[in-house]
C-alpha cells in the first residue's frame, strides 16, 4: 500500500504573518456563524457611556457588520480597527484589513509593474487632487522587517452606513510575499477625514510591524496563517 506524502514549503517561503495593531484596536470576527453577534456586543461595548444617539449606534453597527461580510467575501486574512467617541461627541472609525493577492501565473507582476498600475489610478482619481497633502500618492517604501513594499494614497466615496455615502482616507501597502508570485495588502482606510494625516501616521506603524514567520515555532499572538 503506497502512502501520500506531503512536501513541506521550501525555507524560502513563510507559513504565516505576523501583524501587530494598537491595544485600542480589536480584531473583527469574520466567522459568519457567529460575527454578526460578537461584533454587536464589541460596538455595543465601546459606546457605553458614550453620548451617541442610538440610531447614530445602530447604524455604526450595521457598518461593522458589512465591512465584516465584505472582508470575508474577499477572503481577507484579517480586519482590526478601532469605534472610539471623544469628549464632544467626535468618533474615531479606522479599519486595517489584510488580504492576500493571486496573480494567475501568466500574467504575474511584480512589485513594479504593480505600482504603475496604481500610480495611474490615483492619477486618474480627481478626489486625491483635490486633496493634496498626503493623499494621492504611489510610491516605493521600506519596511523594517519585510523589505521593499508599495504605497498608495487615495480618497473614494463609499457607501459606509448602508443608504448613507462616506468619503473615506485610505492608504494600501502592498508587499510581495517571500519565494511566491503573491502579495500581502494591507488595506486601511478612515471616514475622519479631519484626522486623515493622524491616521495615516497610525496605518504607516501597523504596517511597519509586519514580518514573515518561516517556521512553525514559536507562534506569538497576532499571528495569520498565510
Amino acid at each position: 500500500m503506497s502512502e501520500t506524502q506531503t512536501t513541506a514549503p521550501p525555507p524560502s517561503v513563510p507559513l504565516r504573518y505576523l501583524l501587530g495593531v494598537p491595544k485600542t484596536w480589536w480584531n473583527f470576527d469574520l466567522d459568519p456563524s457567529t460575527r454578526d453577534a460578537s461584533i454587536g456586543r464589541r460596538f455595543r461595548a465601546g459606546l457605553k457611556g458614550a453620548d451617541v444617539d442610538p440610531s447614530v449606534a445602530d447604524r455604526m453597527v450595521r457598518a461593522g457588520r458589512k465591512a465584516a461580510r465584505e472582508a470575508h467575501a474577499r477572503g481577507a486574512l484579517q480586519l482590526s480597527g478601532i469605534l472610539e467617541v471623544l469628549g464632544g461627541g467626535t468618533t474615531l472609525i479606522a479599519t486595517t484589513m489584510v488580504l492576500r493577492l493571486s496573480p494567475p501565473p501568466e500574467a504575474a507582476p511584480d512589485l513594479s509593474q504593480l505600482m504603475t498600475s496604481y500610480a495611474v489610478h490615483t492619477a486618474r482619481n480627481p478626489l486625491a487632487r483635490a486633496a493634496g497633502g498626503s493623499v494621492g500618492k504611489a510610491e516605493f517604501i521600506e519596511l523594517p522587517h519585510a523589505g521593499q513594499a508599495g504605497r498608495v494614497t487615495y480618497l473614494e466615496d463609499v457607501d459606509f452606513y448602508g443608504k448613507n455615502w462616506a468619503r473615506m482616507a485610505i492608504m494600501q501597502t502592498v508587499v510581495p510575499v517571500p519565494g511566491t508570485d503573491d502579495f500581502l495588502i494591507i488595506a486601511s482606510s478612515t471616514p475622519c477625514l479631519a484626522f486623515t494625516d493622524e491616521f495615516f501616521g497610525v496605518f504607516d506603524a501597523i504596517s511597519g510591524t509586519l514580518r514573515f514567520e518561516f517556521e512553525k515555532e514559536p507562534t506569538v499572538p497576532m499571528v495569520r496563517d498565510l
